[in-house]
């Protein structure tokens, strides 16, 4: 009840909030208007006083918030980008100030500008929109800081499961926090996925709630599961916590079906690629100008890199490597040599020696990597030459990491779904720790990339990478 009247509360809010920037941005309109006399020159007999649009003003007040509710601005959910929220105030404004200016034509009699109406869209919908940008900024920050973080319990660990979890990782700015997962299946049950906490079997599912202080759980049973299911949902309303339950029709995202109709029949067809036909095109058309560019304005750094390689040890300034990208599909992979000469072959005994992980070997103090190697992986420079790749088509700018064939033999079936698409300089795991993920929070990211790909969302890992690499973070 707390929670529910604190909601309510929360909505009144901001509601109260945005009929208070309307007004304002109405009052900001009229003063552009008449005293600004923009966006043409208004005679002084025909400067309306502005207590004659009050009435106008509280009217269209009331059907924009009727509009926007009815764009459901007003309905709370976690993560939705000031994009998204920019959209419905749009659609919003636009349907309240139409519906004003028919109203006007039905009020012969008052003395109204309908020309101010245009405007005072423009000035309202401009405060609205920085105002979801504000708080979307603050929202972010106290996150950050720890704050309005839901603490989550996931029910199963089989596809649908991994969906949710890598969801949860690729998106921080929703404020969930994984506290772990509970499985029956005893393999599953109790092995880890990176910082990814298995918990053991759902009859640990009451104790788990209390000693982590949960705040929500998310089924993700199949169905053949109901009692199960029921028995769980049951045991969250006891314990006072919040239950979802997440369909897993088909095991697929919403991202991977399209909705059509026959005659009156509604119908669900898969997409056969991650990335449509069409969007391809713009992805690869923006492959081939960024690394030509980046082939071009760099090339006087590549060739400083290039001596001082050669300068600071023996070996080929070039190291080049058969990796697998899109499909599977094998290639040669170039960077530049960060490593001593045969450090291939010592590869094996260091595995065996820190018992490293065979399907992404990592290691931070690597003795391996030159001390112009270390300087050059820090700030990314070895991976200049793969723009190389880049033209070549081999690779696009943003993308999962290649991995070399002898990893991909020990991935489980999931961890393939991240070679769907084209593999890339940088990524989503580039970008969301590096070097310090493991392998399976690195494949958690990788597929959810691949599974919802938005040109957006290539072109917010580009500039997440610039800030990535100034600050030398995330890679060794």
């Amino acid at each position: 009840m707390a929670l529910g009247s604190l909601k309510r509360g929360g909505r009144l809010a901001v509601i109260a909030a945005d009929a208070v920037l309307a007004n304002l941005g109405f009052a900001l309109a009229y003063w552009i208007r008449y005293e600004l006399q923009w966006p043409w020159p208004v005679a002084s007999q025909n400067k309306i006083p502005y207590a004659t649009y009050l009435p106008m003003e509280a009217i269209l007040t009331v059907l924009l918030l009727v509009a926007y509710g009815m764009q459901r601005v007003y309905v709370p959910q976690r993560g939705k980008s000031w994009v998204d929220e920019s959209f419905a105030l749009l659609s919003g404004t636009a349907t309240g100030v139409m519906l004003m200016i028919v109203l006007t034509y039905f009020l012969p009699d008052l003395s109204y500008s309908r020309g101010l109406l245009p405007l005072a869209a423009m000035t309202m919908l401009v405060l609205l929109i920085a105002s979801r940008v504000a708080k979307n900024v603050i929202v972010r920050g106290m996150r950050r800081k720890g704050h309005g973080i839901r603490q989550v319990l996931i029910v199963g660990a089989g596809e649908v499961g991994r969906t949710v979890m890598r969801t949860i990782v690729a998106r921080p700015e929703l404020g969930y926090r994984l506290a772990g997962f509970v499985d029956d299946d005893p393999h599953k049950g109790r092995t880890d996925l990176g910082r990814i906490k298995a918990l053991g079997g759902l009859n640990n599912l009451p104790s788990l709630i209390q000693a982590l202080d949960a705040d929500m759980v998310i089924v993700t049973l199949p169905w053949m599961y109901q009692r199960k299911i029921l028995r769980i949902v049951r045991q969250c309303e006891r314990h006072h916590v919040q239950v979802y339950i997440v369909p897993d029709l088909l095991q697929i995202t919403i991202s991977q079906v399209d909705i059509e109709t026959l005659g009156e029949v509604p119908m669900i067809s898969m997409r056969e690629e991650a990335i449509s036909h069409g969007w391809r095109v713009v992805k690869r058309i923006v492959d081939v100008v960024g690394a030509l560019g980046a082939l071009i304005l760099g090339a006087p750094l590549a060739l400083l890199v290039a001596l001082l390689i050669r300068l600071d040890s023996k070996g080929p300034i070039i190291f080049r490597q058969i990796r697998l990208g899109e499909r599977e599909k094998p290639f040669t992979c170039y960077k530049f040599r960060t490593m001593r000469q045969n450090a291939e072959a010592e590869k094996a005994a260091l595995m065996e020696e820190i018992n490293g992980d065979k399907r992404l070997f990592k290691m931070k103090d690597d003795p391996r990597i030159t001390p112009l190697g270390r300087l050059l992986r820090k700030f990314r420079i070895d991976e200049y030459p793969q723009f190389y790749n880049v033209l070549r088509g081999d690779m696009s700018i943003v993308g999962p990491r290649p991995p070399v064939p002898s990893e991909v033999e020990h991935y489980l079936e999931w961890h393939r779904h991240k070679l769907d698409v084209p593999a890339g300089i940088t990524g989503l795991s580039q970008v969301s720790g590096g070097s310090d993920l493991s392998f399976d929070e690195w494949a958690l990211l990788d597929t959810w990339y691949a599974e919802n790909w938005t040109f957006l969302l290539d072109l917010k890992i580009m500039f997440k990478t610039v800030a990535v690499i100034l600050g030398g973070r995330g890679a060794y």
